[in-house]
Formats: C-alpha cells, structure tokens, sequence
C-alpha cells in the first residue's frame, strides 16, 4: 500500500505498481520463491487481484489478514470513522484464504474503543484464527492493554520497531531505552511482529535487518518491497545474517 507516509514515492509506487496487479503477482512469486511464506494483507481488490493471480500461478503463502484497514488518512486519522468500516466483511473474506491469523487494524486499536477491539478479536478466535493487534503507538499503547483489555484474547501484536524510532513514539530508541521497552513487551507474553523495520526507506535492508536480529523479542517481521530486484536483494541480506 503507497500510504502518504512515503512522500513522492507514493504517487511512484501508485502508478507503477499499485495499478497493475500483474506487477504485484510477479513480485508475491518471487518472494514465495525466495523463502517467504506468508504475506500481510488487507481488503483492497488490486492487492486481492494480485494475490490471487500470483496463486493461480503456483504461489504458495499463508496470510496474515489485517482486519479494519479504512481509507483515514494516515498523517491525520479521524478514529471515530475508523471504527465504522465493516470488519465482519474482511473476516469474511479472509476465511476463504489460508489466513492463520487476523490483526486488528491500528486505527481501530489506537482508537482505544476497547470494547469493539474486543468484539473483533472474539470473531477472529471464533472462526478459528488467532488473532492480534496492530498499533502505530508501541509505547503508548502496550502501557494500556493490560488495564483495559482481556490479555487472552489475542497472541499477536504487531508494533512499528526500528533503530531510529522513526513513526514509533519515542524520540529515541539507544540502549537503555531498547532495554526497558524489551522488559515491557516480554510482560505482555504475546507474539511480536515488527513492522516499518526500515524506517519507510530510511535504512537499508542490512541496517534495518541486523538491528532486528538483535533483538531477543521479535517472532516475526513485516516489510514491503516494490520490484522482483528488491525482493531478490533483500531475502539475501536475510538468509545472510
């Protein structure tokens, strides 16, 4: 998804890959065929499009749904209209997928309506997925779970998490503040997925991927990529380490 966050570069990746879905399907192969076996996705038709074209043609990937994603603007949410969309819709249509499990997208969490994050978390475990959270406020947001939410409903948690602390909300992220935020989330005892682990473009792969890989906390990670070519250079910087 080209979202605002990426300046210029989201009109680049809107007009030359956004809109052809062949283009997509051709890089979700690749990385299938590079070692990845899982792909982060949301209801969107030309990503769906893109998928299941990449499926047609011998792609074999688990999903990890992200249920609730809405059109707010990113750099300006509007919570409240984020709450409205129809996520019993994205269940729905993610059930007919391989999907193990769903996350709640993080303008419903970071809207802190507990009660609807509840709700949704309780159909995902319901059909038979497991279930997590997505939250653009690492800090802020995993110093409220505990006080305001069932701990056993959900075993994911997804969190943006980088050496530059760039869209986390902390103004640093140096060793002793790495260390007490490792304590934190180790209490929540949940899965955890890191996500923008390359700053948006800011890093490079190998910075990016080396910091990730010393860090004792993190299941599993999440990152886009825009070309066969990257996709290539960045599962080898992975293997690599």
């Amino acid at each position: 998804m080209a979202e605002p966050y990426y300046g210029h570069r989201a009109r680049l990746y809107y007009e030359d890959l956004y809109t052809q879905p062949e283009k997509m399907a051709e890089i979700i192969l690749k990385a299938n065929d590079c070692g990845a076996g899982a792909i982060n996705l949301v209801n969107d038709k030309n990503i769906l499009k893109a998928f299941d074209l990449a499926c047609d043609n011998g792609c074999d990937m688990k999903v990890i749904a992200t249920i609730g994603k809405s059109d707010v603007d990113y750099l300006n949410p509007n919570y409240d209209v984020a709450c409205e969309v129809d996520w019993e819709e994205d269940i729905e249509l993610f059930s007919a997928y391989d999907t193990p499990v769903m996350l709640v997208d993080e303008f419903i969490t970071d809207a802190y309506k507990w009660n609807l994050t509840s709700k949704i978390l309780t159909h995902i475990n319901d059909i038979g997925s497991l279930s997590g959270i997505v939250t653009a406020f690492p800090y802020r947001t995993t110093d409220l779970l505990k006080d305001n939410i069932d701990m056993d409903l959900f075993d994911f948690y997804m969190i943006p998490l980088n050496s530059f602390a760039y869209m986390m909300d902390t103004p640093s992220f140096l060793k002793a503040q790495r260390e007490e935020f490792r304590q934190k989330i180790l209490d929540l005892n949940k899965k955890i997925i890191a996500c923008r682990v390359l700053s948006v473009g800011i890093q490079t792969p190998q910075e990016g991927f080396t910091f990730l890989n010393s860090l004792d906390f993190v299941d599993l990670m999440t990152f886009g990529v825009a070309s066969v070519d990257e996709i290539k250079k960045d599962m080898e910087v992975l293997k690599g380490l």
